[in-house]
């Protein structure tokens, strides 16, 4: 068995392996406690699977080596330290929280080591913050909800009410979406940010949107709030008169089922829907299926390609941590989600987006695919890239 396999199984992650130029040291970052210990747990149990499917096709060998972040940016930045300069990683892997991605930027693109984002989309690091030594394979925040703007406006909606909670992520996905359902001539009825991790009755926000004149909400919402939402959403009767919409978060397969038959009918966008009809989805939704028991998730995904990615980089013969970065940066492959590449403006992935429609399965619910909108760039967002320098 290869030793990829091995580290990725925990099986080798702390024996004393001697190096060669094959060798490639990863430090994984991620939240394995806390809020965010479920979201951590699918990236790696993804990352883990993507070794062992594509670990054949290069001759570099991986040792992983894992820290938890505890979703505390002091935490995580330590840990970053440690992986940086005690352990002497060629690439770490993972981020989960976009505070935790701000908090260890810096010492990243200082340290000079290549960082492979797996989930925390804030707009800023492939943005004004970008660095050539961070890659994000997951997403951007405004990237899910820019397309979902024009998509609705194209399907005769003219008046939105939008919600979110109130910090960075909440506002970047809400600002985007509204700049393009305004864009493609809706109007934005009304708008509120609900305080963050502590709102637990959403009545009277309902009742705003209720009384607004919308057609329809979009809301971006996730974890625990997402559930809330949804329930609250649904008993308050709105849905018959009043479309849920959203970023796809709200829906997500890692907890519709806890939404239960409240998600029957709302209509979200995200990069990956677990019922994909396409060669690389199925097989992979089986393997992990097989593995685990569950549906992959947007996250499971993510950790699948940034493995994916890794290995990419390493055909080329980069082994060191400039050459890992500059691999990085050039990666194109057809997976799960889609044909996925590199956009070397902003290190951001360039995907496609999926409207899709929670419905009841004869398993559960499930996912209806109705679009999928073209992969776009982002914009550069104020980023200026620097060339890597030896």
């Amino acid at each position: 068995m290869k030793r990829a396999t091995l580290a990725a199984l925990g099986l080798a992650t702390g024996l004393a392996l001697p190096a060669t130029a094959e060798d490639i040291k990863v430090g994984l970052l991620l939240p394995y406690s806390g809020v965010y210990a479920a979201l951590g747990n699918d990236i790696e149990a993804g990352f883990n699977l993507g070794l062992e499917h594509f670990g054949a096709e290069t001759s570099a060998t991986f040792e992983i080596v894992k820290e938890d972040t505890e979703v505390k940016p002091p935490v995580a930045l330590a840990k970053a330290k440690k992986l940086i300069l005690q352990d002497e990683v060629n690439v770490m892997a993972g981020i989960v929280s976009s505070g935790v991605l701000a908090a260890v930027r810096d010492l990243v693109h200082g340290a000079e080591v290549p960082l492979i984002v797996a989930n925390a989309g804030n707009d800023e690091a492939t943005g004004a913050q970008c660095s050539p030594f961070i890659t994000r394979m997951s997403f951007s925040n405004g990237q899910i909800n820019r397309p979902m703007g024009k998509w609705m406006a194209e399907q005769g909606i003219k008046k939105v009410f939008t919600l979110a909670p109130d910090y960075a992520a909440g506002r970047q996905m809400i600002d985007a979406f509204a700049a393009s359902f305004t864009g493609a001539g809706g109007e934005i009825v009304g708008q509120e940010f609900t305080p963050f991790q502590k709102t637990q009755d959403f009545g009277p926000y309902l009742a705003q949107a209720k009384a607004s004149g919308a057609e329809a909400v979009f809301v971006f919402y996730a974890g625990g709030e997402a559930i809330s939402f949804v329930k609250q959403y649904d008993s308050f009767g709105l849905k018959a008169d009043l479309p849920l919409y959203g970023s796809g978060f709200l829906t997500s397969s890692l907890y519709v089922e806890a939404e239960g038959p409240a998600a029957e009918g709302v209509i979200t966008a995200l990069h990956y829907v677990p019922t994909l009809d396409n060669a690389a989805n199925v097989a992979f939704a089986e393997a992990f299926k097989a593995k685990t028991g569950r549906v992959p998730s947007e996250y499971a995904v993510q950790g699948y390609d940034t493995a994916r990615a890794l290995i990419e980089a390493t055909k080329t013969g980069a082994a060191d941590r400039e050459a890992l970065a500059n691999a990085l940066r050039s990666v194109s492959f057809e997976g799960p989600r889609g044909q996925l590449s590199i956009d070397p403006a902003t290190n951001n992935v360039v995907q496609p987006i999926y409207v899709y429609e929670t419905v009841a399965g004869e398993g559960g619910l499930t996912q209806k695919v109705l679009a999928a909108l073209p992969a776009e760039a982002d914009p550069a967002n104020g980023c200026e890239m620097p060339a890597i320098t030896n």
